[in-house]
């Protein structure tokens, strides 16, 4: 019975958006077509958008962000979605919006019978909060490195956002139980011939699209890879000593773009750089001028195709 009631909220909501936004009826003329009052389909209308049967998007030509959207594809040959912020927002309420932004853009980047890899992250936390959802049909989402470290398996936090996945777009979800890094390159290229972590591998090698940010050691909201306990003081300083700037998915990079020689590569459980570049779509979403450097190496590695970001960043990497 209750699915029957959910099917026709559905139902009713789907007409009564159509009617409104469609045919531009009023909503006292819906009520009457529909022999209900103005506040059930207000209420209908609401559903709808927060539903997904409806989304509503804003594009000016004279609108600030569209002119930096122009420029950064321009400049790095990608899609870039730029998410207007006011200037005394907090990190938090940065992230937020931004995050609220993305969540529309991985909508209309699902489709059915893809492989989805997704980064575990602050990040990417925050954007599966936000998903709308979105029927699809055998789309799989598997998480796209080990999350697990000596005080954690990782799993939980990993799961969470890998699942949020899955339930906006009804598919599946793939977990990778293994540890962020392994502590000596010989463990991870013997458990990478096992069969059980092979099927994973083969997985994110197939990938059609990749959701992901960028880590920043200096990020004001804390990237889950610095602040979560994987790294150890010594790596930190290692880790500078190479000149790294950021990391996709515990995959290190300096700011022209190389991971060549980079050790803690070696031991990491995130795909290579050149494994990402081979991926169709790869949506990279970043929040913060603190990311700045983080993001100028990630474009510079030529491993996004796609971007969201906050307008002041947008504008510092355009400087």
């Amino acid at each position: 019975m209750e699915q029957i009631r959910d099917a026709r909220t559905v139902q009713r909501a789907l007409t009564a958006a159509h009617l409104y936004y469609v045919q531009d009826r009023t909503m006292d003329a819906i009520a009457a077509e529909l022999g209900t009052s103005r506040s059930t389909v207000s209420r209908l209308l609401t559903h709808a958008r927060a539903t997904g049967i409806v989304d509503i998007r804003i594009r000016s030509p004279f609108a600030a962000p569209q002119r930096l959207e122009e420029r950064l594809s321009e400049r790095f040959g990608i899609t870039a979605d730029v998410v207007p912020v006011p200037d005394g927002a907090t990190e938090v309420e940065r992230l937020q919006r931004v995050a609220i932004a993305a969540a529309h853009v991985v909508a209309d980047l699902v489709h059915d019978d893809m492989t989805v890899g997704v980064a575990w992250g602050s990040t990417t936390a925050a954007v599966s909060r936000h998903l709308v959802p979105k029927a699809v049909h055998g789309t799989t989402f598997v998480q796209l490195n080990g999350s697990g470290n000596t005080q954690t398996t990782g799993l939980l936090y990993a799961s969470e956002i890998l699942s949020r996945f899955a339930e906006a777009y009804a598919g599946s979800a793939q977990q990778f139980p293994v540890p962020a890094f392994f502590d000596d390159p010989a463990t991870k290229q013997a458990m990478w011939r096992e069969r059980s972590t092979r099927r994973i591998l083969d997985m994110i090698t197939s990938m059609d699209l990749v959701v992901f940010s960028t880590g920043s050691a200096g990020s004001q909201v804390p990237s889950h890879v610095y602040s979560g306990g994987y790294l150890e003081a010594r790596e930190r300083e290692e880790l500078a000593r190479a000149g790294v700037v950021g990391d996709v998915a515990t995959v290190f990079y300096r700011a022209d773009g190389s991971s060549d020689g980079i050790a803690l590569n070696a031991r990491a459980t995130g795909p290579s750089l050149d494994l990402l570049r081979r991926i169709p779509q790869r949506l990279c979403i970043v929040s913060g001028v603190s990311k700045l450097a983080s993001l100028r190496g990630a474009l510079a590695a030529r491993i996004a195709t796609d971007l969201v970001v906050d307008e002041a960043t947008a504008r510092a990497l355009l400087e």
